[in-house]
């Protein structure tokens, strides 16, 4: 407490009063009160902020839930964060991870929690969110999430190998076209790069089930076999890709915009203007929807200071650093492109089952 001292020199006078007892019985009760409340006033006159900071929003620590275990994105962007956010509201942050269950697990622990702001989410809203709820029967739905931002937006690349003989995405086609099995694929199963293949076989006119498809089990796996020629053409998210960028040709970016400088085609080149894709890893911070409501200040103070601290330039420099995304999109954009991405997702839900 230190910011007492007044009231230390009132409890002083106090005892001076006690110690001296023939000056004590000299003064009236109404002389003691008035000193007392002079010491009060002194008091609050030097320490005016300390009553209201006890009342006020965040007056205590705030957990950080990450619905994955330690050292992957979310957890880095999170940790690497923290301390910019933690500025802004004036309060530490303890990052909690709960991996498990494709995020499931997470997901249920942060709904658990007190919609009171005190609890904040740092996740892949999509895909994970739309798996948990489409696959794995998850008891919360889309609207119990508020986006405040996704900075981060993965999105599949398909390529092929840096000396393959496949030189752009209408060679791809066409030759899908004539031979569906003509190619081989390199891909996830029950994978967002699983849909927008269906997808681009649809809008094309491709026999999508006649596709000659090698699974990996993971993005790397399936990175490798492309830049090594393995297969013939892989669809997968594309930051994964950038450290192959030399081993690889960039043909086609799922995304309605050029990413990370690759050359080669976008979506809406292939498939117009109205193309619908599944956006890879959407991450970033997340509230309880009901915070809007039940603590609007709360609410109000924690987007300004995700806002605030996204646009702050050393948490910018810090981020990029670590190749983590910091762009700010801001609620209205974050929310709607999850909404998109699920419903695209649940279009191909027999995909993403398996089936």
């Amino acid at each position: 407490m230190k910011n007492l001292p007044p009231m230390k020199c009132a409890a002083s006078a106090t005892g001076q009063f006690e110690e001296e007892t023939d000056m004590t019985s000299r003064l009236s009760r109404r002389h003691m009160l008035q000193l007392a409340s002079a010491g009060v006033a002194a008091a609050a006159m030097t320490t005016p902020s300390l009553l209201r900071a006890q009342d006020s929003f965040p007056n205590r620590p705030i957990n950080v839930v990450v619905p994955f275990d330690t050292g992957g994105y979310n957890d880095r962007l999170a940790r690497a964060f923290a301390p910019f956010l933690q500025e802004e509201l004036g309060q530490p942050l303890t990052i909690i991870n709960r991996g498990g269950a494709g995020a499931l697990l997470g997901h249920m622990f942060f709904m658990q929690q007190p919609a009171d702001g005190y609890t904040i989410l740092c996740t892949s809203a999509a895909p994970y969110l739309p798996l948990n709820i489409l696959t794995q029967d998850a008891t919360f739905s889309y609207d119990d999430f508020y986006m405040v931002n996704l900075p981060s937006q993965d999105y599949t690349l398909l390529a092929t190998s840096a000396d393959s003989d496949l030189q752009t995405i209408d060679d791809v086609i066409a030759r899908l076209k004539e031979d569906p099995g003509s190619l081989s694929i390199g891909i996830q199963a029950a994978s967002a790069d699983l849909v927008n293949l269906s997808i681009l076989a649809d809008a094309n006119d491709i026999d999508f089930d006649a596709l000659r498809m090698v699974t990996y089990d993971g993005g790397g796996p399936a990175r490798n076999a492309v830049a090594g020629g393995v297969v013939d053409i892989g669809l997968v998210g594309g930051e994964g890709f950038l450290p192959l960028r030399e081993q690889i040709r960039p043909l086609l970016t799922f995304d309605r915009r050029q990413r990370d400088d690759w050359e080669g085609a976008i979506v809406t080149d292939v498939m117009g203007e109205d193309a619908r894709v599944v956006v890879g890893s959407q991450r970033g911070w997340g509230l309880h929807a009901t915070l809007q409501e039940n603590n609007p200040e709360a609410f109000r103070i924690l987007s300004e200071a995700i806002e605030a601290a996204s646009k702050n330039p050393e948490a910018i420099a810090a981020l990029e650093a670590q190749q983590l995304a910091t762009e700010w999109y801001g609620p209205e954009e974050s929310n709607k492109m999850l909404a998109e991405t699920a419903e695209v997702m649940e279009q191909y839900l027999h995909l993403l089952q398996g089936q």
